[in-house]
């Protein structure tokens, strides 16, 4: 049976300061965002009835609407409490959870100096983004014809909605041709992440990861390499070539949805479920049930 649509679920969201019921939560079609990208999200988990770094979410949502050259009209405390009172107020114990800024209809055109900036938070259950296969399997990943761009093109290091146009593309493109997800290289041709998830790579008991100086430093990311950090698993950051891949004995992304989950192909290169990933699956799933 196929999900119910977005639009059409029972439950409240968090919708400028107050909690509205799921299906009246609306916006004008000439709202800003809708036309000029000038949006901001985040993406945050619930396990047990608690989000996950909830606060460290909040604080990147507030930076990235800077980036953007706007304010959140609430601060991160509020910003936290939107998002545990979804949570309650749907009733869910395991959620993803789903923090939104963006401007709105007062602005038509590319300037956006009058528009006012909205704030919504909705929070649903959703299953392993990737499924429980691929946990044991391992994904199939294409490499990608978009390539993530320059910092002086766009402002990367914003969780911005318009940075993931070409992600939407690319994981598209790479479903129609069989695969799970697509492998992003930059502008410079070099690894850079998958479409919605960071990336790392498994040779002679270090993890190599892609520098993120074009791309997304992921919350999940950096507490990765924490926790292998915490098992005596060195983590080096660096430039990464294409070719380097066929080197590279295991392989993993890391994200909020993605969690921690095991790649098996990237194009001509194949990698193996090995102990490390699944010792890094475990300790994460650990980590975020409070185990």
């Amino acid at each position: 049976m196929a999900a119910a649509a977005y639009d059409d679920r029972d439950g409240v969201i968090w919708y400028n300061g107050e909690l509205i019921n799921w299906r009246d939560v609306k916006f004008h079609v000439l709202t800003h965002a809708l036309h000029y990208a000038s949006s901001v999200f985040e993406g945050q988990k619930a396990y047990g009835g608690k989000i996950f770094k909830l606060r460290e979410h909040s604080q990147r949502l507030i930076d990235s609407g800077r980036m953007l050259g706007f304010d959140n009209p609430y601060t991160v405390e509020e910003i936290d409490q939107a998002a545990i009172d979804v949570v309650k107020a749907n009733g869910l114990v395991d959620a993803y959870v789903r923090p939104v800024a963006w401007r709105g209809s007062e602005m038509m055109g590319v300037a956006t100096k009058g528009s006012k900036i909205h704030f919504a938070v909705a929070a649903w259950e959703w299953p392993p983004y990737f499924g429980e296969e691929a946990l044991h399997k391992g994904l199939r990943l294409e490499i990608a014809k978009w390539k993530r761009p320059s910092p002086e093109t766009e402002p990367v290091h914003a969780k911005a909605a318009g940075l993931y146009m070409i992600a939407s593309l690319c994981k598209d493109a790479s479903m129609e041709h069989g695969y799970d997800d697509a492998l992003m290289l930059d502008y410079r041709g070099q690894v850079a992440e998958a479409t919605g998830a960071n990336i790392f790579f498994l040779k002679d008991g270090v993890l190599h990861t892609p520098t993120p100086d074009c791309f997304l430093d992921g919350i999940t990311r950096r507490t990765v390499m924490e926790l292998a950090r915490k098992r005596g698993i060195e983590t080096i950051e660096r430039v990464i070539m294409p070719d380097e891949m066929g080197d590279f004995e295991q392989a993993f992304l890391t994200g909020t949805a993605a969690e921690v989950t095991p790649l098996s192909e990237i194009g001509p290169y194949n990698f193996l479920v090995g102990d490390v990933c699944k010792t890094l699956m475990k300790d994460y799933a650990d980590l975020v049930n409070g185990r």
